[in-house]
C-alpha cells in the first residue's frame, strides 16, 4: 500500500502577520489630571491677574511696625500689609516694604502720602486712640492725579487735611508765626472753618507763609479781599471806655488761631471776587492792625532826656495832642566822659504823611521842624497808664520854654526836650526848698531885735518931751513894740514857735519832693497806693 504525503503542509520558512485592530472606547484614567491643569492653569492666571502692586516707603523710624501685622487703611479698611522692614544704604533710615491690592493701583501717585497713626494728644485733640489695642497702622491718602510711583517718603507727622475733605487751600504771608502751629484752628465769625496745614520761612528769613485749608462750605466766604488776622491767646485793650478782653476760643489761648472777615469799609456792590485755590493773603499782627494805615515816607530824631525813662519802651507811640505821629524806634544811655554826666538817648521816628499840610506857605520840608522848633516846639515824656506806668513821647508846643534849636548830629536831627509834668514839680520843689536854706534866719531876727531896741529908745526920748497926748500915744506904740520884741527874742517860746514853723516848713517841701520822686517813678501808686516792698 503506498502512503502519498500531503501536499498542502504548511511552510515555515516565513512567519505570520499580526492583525493590529485599535479600540474605540477614551479611558476616565485620563479625566483627572486633565482637570487638574486646568484648574491650575485657572488659579495661576487669577493670582497674577489680581496680584497688587508691591511698594516701598521710607520712615525715619519703624517704631510700633511690624512685619506680617501692620496693616495699611484707608477710611479704616484695610488695603494693604507689611512684608517686609530693612534700612537704607547709609542706615539713616527704615524701608517698609508692603503689598497693597489690586484696586490701589490706580491711586498710587507721586502725590500719594503715607504715615503711621499712633495715639497722639494735643492741644487741638487726641486721635488715633484706637491704636492702643489694634496697634500702630500705616494710613494713605491717594493720589488721584500725577504720575505713577512705587517709592514714597513717609510723613513723620500726620497731614491735618487729606485729599477727599472738600474744601480749598490758600497761602498767608506773615512776618511772623506766633503762636501758630499745623492744626491751629481758622475761625469765620468766632466758628470753627479749616486749619492750619503748613508754614514755611523764606530762604532770606525775611518772611513767611503759612498754608491754610478752610473747609466746605466756609470756603465759599473767602474772597478776593478777605482779611486774616491772628487770633492768638486774649486781646486785652484798656481804653476810655473801659477794659476789653476778646478772644475766639479757649483753643486759641492755648494753640493759637486765625480769624477771617470780609473788610467793613466797602459797601456791599463792591465785594471782590470768589477766591481760587492758592490765592494769597496777608496775614494781619491783630484785628486792630487791619485798620492802621502804613506810611513809607519816614524821618527820624534824637531825643536827650536827663530823668529816667522807666516805663519807656521800643514801640512807644509818639504822640501830638493825643494823635500818633510815630514810635519810638530805640533807647540807649550815654556817659560822657569830659562832663563826667549821663544822659538818655532816645531815636523816634516820624511819619509825616499822618500831617496833613494846609495853606500855601513856601517852606522848604526841611525847614519845617525848625521853624515848629522856633515856635516852642518840645518833646517830653508823659505817663500814658496809671496802671501800667508805660509812658510815651509827646510832641506840643511850649512857648513859656526856653530858646532852643535844632542841633544836627552826624546821623540825626536832635530835637530838644523838657522835663516831665512830675519832673517839672520836683523841680520847682527844690528851687524853694534851696531858696528857704539860703535864707538868713538868724541874722533877719537880729537886725529885727536891734531895731527894736533902737524904737525903744527913740520912744523914752519923746515920752520926756513930747506932749502928754503924744506921750500916750507913744506909750501905746511902745507896748506895741515890747509885743514884737517879745515874739523876736531868741529865747521867747514865740521866737522857738517860728523857728519850728520854719523847719517844719522845710521838712513839708522835702517830703513832697520825695513823694514826686517817687510818683515819677511809681505813677500807679496812684490808683494802687504804694507797696509794702520797693
Amino acid at each position: 500500500m503506498m502512503i502519498e504525503q500531503n501536499s498542502s503542509k504548511p511552510d515555515f520558512d516565513e512567519p505570520p502577520e499580526a492583525v493590529v485592530r485599535t479600540g474605540r472606547q477614551f479611558s476616565i484614567v485620563w479625566v483627572v489630571p486633565l482637570v487638574a491643569a486646568l484648574i491650575g492653569a485657572w488659579l495661576a492666571y487669577r493670582a497674577i491677574s489680581e496680584r497688587g502692586p508691591t511698594i516701598n516707603i521710607t520712615f525715619k523710624s519703624a517704631a510700633g511696625l511690624e512685619v506680617g501685622k501692620t496693616k495699611i487703611k484707608y477710611k479704616d479698611v484695610e488695603v494693604g500689609n507689611v512684608e517686609a522692614i530693612g534700612f537704607t544704604e547709609d542706615f539713616s533710615h527704615v524701608i517698609v516694604t508692603a503689598k497693597l491690592v489690586k484696586e490701589s493701583e490706580r491711586y498710587l501717585t507721586e502725590y500719594t502720602r503715607f504715615w503711621v497713626v499712633r495715639p497722639k494728644i494735643t492741644a487741638g485733640g487726641v486721635s488715633g486712640l484706637g491704636t492702643l489695642f489694634s496697634g500702630a497702622y500705616i494710613a494713605i491718602d491717594p493720589g488721584k492725579e500725577g504720575a505713577p510711583a512705587r517709592e514714597f517718603k513717609g510723613l513723620e507727622i500726620p497731614p491735618v487735611v487729606t485729599t477727599d475733605m472738600p474744601g480749598r487751600h490758600f497761602l498767608l504771608r506773615a512776618t511772623r508765626l506766633g503762636s501758630l502751629d499745623i492744626g491751629s484752628p481758622i475761625y469765620y465769625r468766632q466758628i470753627q472753618a479749616g486749619q492750619v496745614v503748613r508754614y514755611e520761612l523764606d530762604e532770606d528769613g525775611q518772611a513767611l507763609t503759612v498754608k491754610v485749608f478752610v473747609n466746605a462750605p466756609h470756603h465759599e466766604r473767602v474772597r478776593k479781599d478777605t482779611l486774616f488776622w491772628h487770633a492768638s491767646g486774649l486781646d486785652v485793650k484798656v481804653d476810655a471806655s473801659g477794659i476789653r478782653i476778646d478772644t475766639e476760643s479757649l483753643v486759641t489761648i492755648m494753640m493759637g488761631g486765625i480769624a477771617f472777615d470780609a473788610p467793613t469799609d466797602l459797601k456791599p456792590s463792591e465785594p471782590g471776587g470768589p477766591a481760587e485755590e492758592g490765592d494769597v493773603f496777608r496775614l494781619y499782627e491783630s484785628h486792630e492792625s487791619i485798620y492802621e494805615k502804613t506810611y513809607a515816607q519816614k524821618e527820624y530824631f534824637m531825643l536827650h532826656f536827663k530823668e529816667s525813662v522807666r516805663g519807656l519802651a521800643v514801640g512807644a507811640p509818639v504822640e501830638f495832642r493825643g494823635i500818633k505821629i510815630g514810635q519810638v524806634i530805640e533807647i540807649k544811655a550815654e556817659f560822657n566822659l569830659e562832663t563826667l554826666s549821663p544822659r538818655i538817648l532816645v531815636l523816634i521816628e516820624n511819619e509825616p504823611e499822618r500831617w496833613e499840610v494846609v495853606g500855601e506857605v513856601n517852606i522848604d520840608e526841611g525847614k519845617v521842624m525848625e521853624k515848629l522848633v522856633k515856635k516852642g516846639l518840645r518833646a517830653q515824656l508823659k505817663t500814658g497808664s496809671l496802671l501800667t506806668g508805660q509812658l510815651f513821647v509827646d510832641l506840643d508846643f511850649h512857648p513859656d520854654a526856653p530858646f532852643a534849636q535844632v542841633i544836627y548830629g552826624e546821623r540825626y536831627r536832635e530835637l530838644p526836650t523838657i522835663p516831665a509834668p512830675l519832673q517839672q514839680i520836683t523841680a520847682r520843689v527844690n528851687q524853694l526848698l534851696n531858696k528857704l536854706e539860703k535864707l538868713p534866719i538868724e541874722q533877719i531876727g537880729n537886725d529885727l531885735r536891734d531895731t527894736l531896741k533902737h524904737t525903744k529908745l527913740l520912744v523914752q526920748n519923746l515920752d520926756s518931751n513930747v506932749a502928754p497926748a503924744v506921750s500916750t500915744t507913744l506909750e501905746q506904740a511902745q507896748k506895741t513894740l515890747a509885743s514884737a520884741e517879745s515874739v523876736l527874742d531868741s529865747e521867747s517860746p514865740s521866737h522857738h514857735e517860728l523857728k519850728r514853723a520854719l523847719k517844719e516848713l522845710a521838712e513839708a517841701a522835702h517830703a513832697i519832693r520825695i513823694l514826686a520822686d517817687y510818683l515819677e517813678r511809681h505813677p500807679e501808686a496812684l490808683i494802687k497806693g504804694k507797696g509794702t516792698s520797693q
